[in-house]
């Protein structure tokens, strides 16, 4: 990928410029760029694809949770003059997502989660390992998938080196702590815009049973399975991840959608 992270105010982000509809990609807990690789190449010629780099490790940790890092998009939203914003979530950035909808509903025209937090989650707990185990961590990161070959040395090189920077460990737990405190579970009826669920069949972080009660909560909503594929669908799957999103995007923009399963 050859965009370049921009700095504008306090805001940090990528940005396609492809199109007038705005696709905004909101990342986990542990994301990065690469992990939209696949989303980013396939639309960004036709529409504005944005992602923020969330600032888990610059925010004051007094305003660090899942509330302060969705604010902060909506921010970025407002300052940018965004219109209707299509929002795809993964992990924390789900959760975040849907956070955002609440809020801002007027701002949100659809709303993608794929193994999104807010209900359940099982990740690394609320505490890491003893700093310095490559080991665990390589396994850890192998684990978020369905095919551990998926875990990049890169990839796991990022998760390591988060893990142990003592400064950032504190921030990931905090937010962690923060997401587990903040169950949407009474509140996902507010969810008024069309929702597509992608999930990963074999999702060992937000199991099958999770996206399946997202679907029983939120009323305008599909669920979609794919099939031997872990908690990033859209790096595990990316062919099969745009296939889905491109057809509920178009349904969506001809108003032709249908909630269902």
């Amino acid at each position: 990928m050859n965009y370049e992270i921009r700095q504008e105010d306090k805001f940090r982000f990528i940005e396609s410029q492809g199109g007038e509809e705005t696709l905004l990609l909101l990342h986990g807990l542990f994301g990065a760029l690469s992990n939209f690789e696949g989303i980013i190449r396939h639309f960004s010629d036709r529409m504005n694809v944005v992602v923020p780099m969330l600032p888990i490790f610059e925010m004051p940790i007094r305003q660090l949770s899942v509330a302060g890092l969705a604010e902060h998009v909506a921010q970025l939203v407002a300052y940018k003059g965004y219109g209707k914003v299509h929002v795809l979530g993964n992990s924390l950035g789900g959760h975040i997502a849907l956070l955002y909808a609440m809020a801002h509903p007027e701002q949100v025209k659809s709303i993608i989660l794929t193994g999104s937090s807010g209900l359940f989650e099982s990740a690394m707990g609320t505490s890491f390992p003893k700093r310095g185990d490559y080991d665990f961590i390589k396994r850890k990161t192998e684990a978020t998938f369905y095919n551990p070959g998926v875990a990049s040395k890169e990839l796991v090189d990022e998760v390591y080196d988060i893990v142990n920077d003592r400064n950032k460990a504190i921030r990931i737990v905090a937010t962690s702590k923060s997401a587990v405190r903040h169950n949407l579970g009474d509140n996902l009826h507010q969810i008024k815009a069309p929702t597509l669920l992608i999930w990963g069949r074999e999702d060992n972080v937000t199991p099958a049973f999770v996206g399946e009660k997202f679907h029983e909560l939120i009323e305008h909503s599909r669920l979609v399975f794919v099939e031997q594929c872990g908690h990033a669908p859209m790096m595990e799957h990316p062919n099969v991840f745009n296939e889905h999103l491109e057809k509920f995007l178009t349904e969506v923009n001809e108003a032709q959608f249908l909630p269902g399963k």
